[in-house]
C-alpha cells in the first residue's frame, strides 16, 4: 500500500490551487471553445508546467496593456477620425455597410488607388517618394531584409534624415530576425529613429510567437501611403542574376484615406515605444481621385475578429463573384461556409493559392478543407512560381480588400493588421484581369 507524504500532499495541492486558478482564468478570457479546451487539459494533466505555461503563453496581455496605453495617451484614437464621410455609394449597398457597422468608419470618398505589381513597380516608386518627402516619413514592415533592397530602402531613409525630415520607422520583433544582418543597427547609424514592436526578451519575460504587427505602411508627408502585404525584401525584384522569388501586389493610395492610415501608425508606435512624444495632429489630405475606401484594423485587443467577420460578411452578401488571393489559407469553419453558402448560391466563387508554400505545413494543412469547398462548386488553382505571397479579395463589381492578412487564425484572430476596402469599379476590373492572367497558368484542383 503506497502512503503519502505531507509534501506530497502540499505539492498536490498546490498544483491544484494553480490548475483551478488557470482554468478558471481560460473558462472566462478564452473565446475559442478549442483553444479553451486545449488549455485546460494542459492546466489539469501537466503538473506545474501547465499552468506556468499558460501564464506564460496562454494569456492575452496585448489586449490589456493595449487599452492601458490608450486611456494614458489620450491625444490619439484612430477610431475617431475626422476625414469620414457617408456619400460614397456603391452597386452593393450591403458591402458598403458592413464595415460601418463593425467599426463605426464611414467610406471616405475621393481617394486615387494605384495597383503596383511586385516589387519591380512598388519599390522605385516608393524609394522616389522618400527622396521626394520634405517634412515626415513613417514606415511600419513586418520583414525589412539587410539585402541590397534593404540597403536602399535605408540609405534613402537616413539620406531624409540628413536634409531634415522627420523619420520614423517601426518594426515587429519577432519578424527583424528575418535577416540575418539586422537592419535596425544601420538605420541607427543613419539617424533614423526607430522602434521595435513587441521585441522577444528574456528580462522581462517576452515570448510573443504570435501578436505581431504585420502590418505594412509607408506614409510620406500626411499626402501619400504605400499599403499592402509586400514586406521589404528583395525576393520580390528581379535582380541582375537572379529572377524573382516573389509574387505580390501594393496600392498607393491618395486622398482622405492617407490622414487615417497615418493615425494607425501613430497608435501602433505609441503601443511599441510607450510614448507620447510623436504624438501630433493629422493634417487631413484633399481629394484625390473617385475611389471609396475604409480602414478596418484587426488586432488581439479589442479589434478582434474585425477582419474576419467583415470578409465572412462580405462573401455572404456577394450576388455575382468572389475572387481570393492568398498565400496561406486554412479558413475557419465560418469562412467556409460562406465559401459553400456563396457557391450554392450560384457566386462564382474562385481562391488561388501558391503551388509550392514556402511554409510546407502550410500546404499540408489546407488540403483536407479544400474537399469541402470543391464539392459544392468553389473553384481552386495552384498557380505556378514564382510564391504567391498577395492578398487579395475581389467580390462582385466595384469591391476589393486588401492588406496585411492571410486567411488563416493566426493572422486574423492573433496579429495585428491592417485592411483596406477598396470601392472601385475600375480597380475592381483591373485585378479581375490579373486574377485572370495568374489562372491562365495556375493548376486547376
Amino acid at each position: 500500500m503506497h502512503s503519502f507524504s505531507v509534501p506530497t500532499f502540499f505539492w498536490v495541492g498546490v498544483h491544484f490551487l494553480l490548475a483551478i486558478a488557470g482554468g478558471f482564468h481560460v473558462l472566462l478570457y478564452k473565446r475559442d471553445p478549442r483553444a479553451s479546451l486545449t488549455w485546460l487539459a494542459i492546466c489539469i494533466f501537466v503538473p506545474f508546467g501547465g499552468p506556468i505555461a499558460y501564464l506564460l503563453f496562454g494569456i492575452n496581455r496585448v489586449k490589456s496593456r493595449a487599452y492601458g496605453l490608450r486611456h494614458h495617451f489620450l491625444n490619439i484614437d484612430y477610431e475617431s477620425s475626422g476625414h469620414r464621410n457617408g456619400n460614397f455609394t456603391s452597386a452593393n449597398t450591403g458591402l458598403r455597410d458592413i464595415g460601418r457597422r463593425l467599426n463605426g468608419r464611414e467610406i471616405s470618398s475621393g481617394n486615387l488607388v494605384t495597383t503596383l505589381f511586385n516589387g519591380d513597380q512598388a519599390y522605385p516608386v516608393m524609394l522616389a517618394a522618400i527622396a521626394n518627402a520634405k517634412e515626415r516619413i513613417e514606415l511600419a514592415t513586418y520583414i525589412f531584409k539587410s539585402d541590397e533592397t534593404g540597403l536602399a530602402f535605408a540609405n534613402a531613409l537616413g539620406e531624409a534624415r540628413a536634409r531634415g525630415v522627420e523619420v520614423n520607422v517601426l518594426l515587429d520583433g519577432l519578424g527583424e530576425l528575418y535577416s540575418f544582418r539586422k537592419i535596425i543597427p544601420v538605420l541607427n547609424k543613419l539617424d533614423v529613429n526607430t522602434a521595435r514592436f513587441l521585441a522577444p526578451g528574456i528580462f522581462p519575460p517576452s515570448f510573443y510567437i504570435n501578436l505581431r504587427n504585420h502590418r505594412k505602411l509607408l506614409i510620406i508627408d500626411d499626402e501619400i501611403a504605400y499599403a499592402g502585404g509586400m514586406n521589404i525584401d528583395s525576393g520580390h525584384i528581379s535582380l541582375s542574376k537572379k529572377n524573382r522569388s516573389i509574387n505580390d501586389v501594393h496600392f498607393e493610395l491618395q486622398g482622405p484615406l492617407v490622414s487615417e492610415l497615418s493615425e494607425v501608425f501613430q497608435n501602433d508606435w505609441i503601443f511599441a515605444t510607450r510614448s507620447n512624444k510623436l504624438i501630433r495632429t493629422v493634417k487631413p489630405c484633399s481629394v484625390a481621385g473617385n475611389s471609396g475606401c475604409r480602414v478596418i484594423v484587426d488586432g488581439p485587443d479589442k479589434d478582434m475578429d474585425m477582419l474576419a467577420l467583415a470578409i465572412q460578411a462580405a462573401i455572404s452578401s456577394a450576388s455575382v463573384s468572389v475572387d481570393i488571393m492568398t498565400p496561406y489559407f486554412l479558413p475557419s469553419r465560418e469562412l467556409i461556409s460562406a465559401l459553400q453558402s456563396a457557391a450554392l448560391r450560384g457566386v462564382n466563387v474562385r481562391v488561388v493559392l501558391p503551388e509550392k508554400n514556402n511554409l510546407i505545413y502550410m500546404q499540408w494543412a489546407h488540403r483536407n478543407l479544400l474537399v469541402e469547398l470543391l464539392r459544392w462548386g468553389v473553384e481552386v488553382f495552384y498557380q505556378a512560381s514564382p510564391f504567391c505571397h498577395t492578398k487579395l479579395i475581389c467580390i462582385d463589381e466595384d469591391y476589393t480588400l486588401m492588406g496585411s492578412a492571410n486567411l488563416d487564425p493566426r493572422s486574423l484572430r492573433l496579429n495585428f493588421e491592417l485592411g483596406v476596402e477598396i470601392f472601385s469599379e475600375e480597380l475592381r476590373c483591373e485585378l479581375t484581369a490579373h486574377f485572370d492572367c495568374c489562372i491562365l497558368t495556375s493548376r486547376t484542383i
